[in-house]
C-alpha cells in the first residue's frame, strides 16, 4: 500500500508519500480499506515533535492520522464477522495510522455509517463534529437565545452555525475575510460579518438592534474573542474551547477573574477536555459524543464543511491549515 510517513520531526515537506507494508489486523480489528483520513491541527504539533493528549510525541517513523473512513476488508482474529464490508468510521486514539491506503482500528471503535452519508463528512464527524457536541452542552439553545460565533467558517464554527439555527436561535457568525463570511452567510448565519473590519462590533449591534448575545462560542479568544464578549449581556455565557486569536491575549485562552465576570454579569465555561467528558458521561463519553454527532448529521441538521486533498499531497494540506488557508475539516483522499 502508499502511506505519508514521518521519519523526522519537522516542517511539513517531513511528510513523504511512499510504498510501505499492509497493516495487518490483530485480535479484535479489522482493517480498513481509507476512503478519507481526517486531518488535525495536533497532527502538526506532534509532526513538528511537540506533546499533544498523549504523553510523548509517536515513536518514528510513524503514519499520521488519527480518524478515519471507509470499507472494512479483513477482519482479526475473534472480530464479529458481521463487520466485513460495512462502510465505517472511526477514531484511532492514541495510535496513528490514518494517512494511509489500509489502516486497522479496534472493532470497539467503529461506527457504521448510514447509506447516504459521504466519508469526508463522516471523518469531519467523528472528530470536528464530536467537539462540537461537547461544546453545545454548556449553552442549551431556543428561539430566545442569541448566539455570536467567532471563526464561524471552520470545522467547529460551521457546525455550531447549523445547529444554532436548527434550535431557532439569532446566529451572528465572525469569519477572517469577504470570502470568508460569504461561505458563514450561505452556512446559514442570520448576520455574517468580516472580524478583520475594524468596525465590525458596530454592524453587530446594529443589526441586533439593541438585543444582546446570550452565548459566545470563543474558540479564538485574542482582540475578536474579547470584542465578542463585550457583546454579551447579563445572564450571557461565555463558552472557551480555543484561543487561535492575535492580539492582547495571543497564545492564551481569554479568561476573567471571579470580579469581572460578576462586573459583566456573565458566566465563563472552560469546556475542552475533562469538562466536555465529565458533562457527556456515561461509561464512554467519547464514543457518546461521537454518536451525537453523527445522529444529527443522519437528521439532516449537521453538514460539515470539508477541504479534500489527494493523500499524496497531505504536507500541502498541513501547511495551508496552518496558514488557515481551508475551509472546514481538512481530509486526504487515497
Amino acid at each position: 500500500m502508499h502511506a505519508v510517513r514521518l521519519h523526522a520531526f519537522g516542517p511539513a515537506e517531513n511528510l513523504t508519500y511512499e510504498k510501505t507494508g499492509d497493516p495487518l489486523p490483530g485480535p479484535g480489528q479489522v482493517r480498513i480499506a481509507v476512503a478519507a483520513a481526517g486531518v488535525h491541527l495536533l497532527d502538526t504539533a506532534l509532526r513538528e515533535g511537540m506533546k499533544g493528549p498523549a504523553p510523548e510525541p509517536p515513536a518514528l517513523p510513524t503514519v499520521p492520522g488519527r480518524e478515519v473512513a471507509g470499507t472494512v476488508e479483513s477482519l482479526g482474529e475473534g472480530t464479529d464477522a458481521s463487520w466485513l464490508g460495512k462502510r465505517v468510521v472511526g477514531h484511532l486514539g492514541f495510535a496513528p495510522g490514518g494517512y494511509a491506503e489500509l489502516t486497522v482500528i479496534d472493532a470497539a471503535r467503529l461506527h457504521e455509517l448510514p447509506p447516504d452519508l459521504d466519508f469526508a463528512e463522516a471523518v469531519a464527524l467523528i472528530g470536528t463534529g464530536r467537539t462540537a457536541m461537547g461544546i453545545l452542552q454548556f449553552a442549551p439553545l431556543g428561539p430566545a437565545s442569541v448566539a455570536v460565533i467567532p471563526a464561524a467558517a471552520g470545522g467547529i464554527g460551521t457546525l455550531l452555525v447549523q445547529y444554532a439555527k436548527h434550535a431557532g436561535a439569532t446566529v451572528v457568525g465572525l469569519a477572517g475575510g469577504p470570502e470568508k463570511a460569504a461561505r458563514v452567510r450561505a452556512n446559514g448565519a442570520d448576520l455574517a460579518v468580516d472580524y478583520t473590519a475594524p468596525d465590525w462590533p458596530g454592524q453587530v449591534r446594529r443589526f441586533l438592534s439593541g438585543r444582546p448575545a446570550t452565548v459566545v462560542f470563543d474558540g479564538v479568544g485574542g482582540d475578536a474573542g474579547l470584542a465578542a464578549v463585550d457583546l454579551l449581556g447579563p445572564g450571557g455565557v461565555h463558552v472557551v474551547f480555543g484561543w487561535s486569536g492575535k492580539g492582547l491575549h495571543d497564545g492564551e485562552p481569554l479568561t476573567f477573574s471571579a470580579d469581572e465576570l460578576t462586573r459583566r454579569g456573565i458566566t465563563q465555561e472552560q469546556v475542552l477536555g475533562p469538562p466536555m467528558m465529565r458533562r457527556a458521561g456515561g461509561d464512554d463519553p467519547v464514543r457518546t459524543l461521537e454518536l451525537a454527532a453523527l445522529r444529527e448529521a443522519e437528521a439532516g441538521r449537521l453538514r460539515p464543511a470539508v477541504t479534500r486533498f489527494p493523500l499524496a499531497e497531505a504536507a500541502a494540506a498541513h501547511r495551508a491549515l496552518e496558514n488557515r488557508g481551508t475551509i472546514g475539516k481538512v481530509v486526504l483522499i487515497p
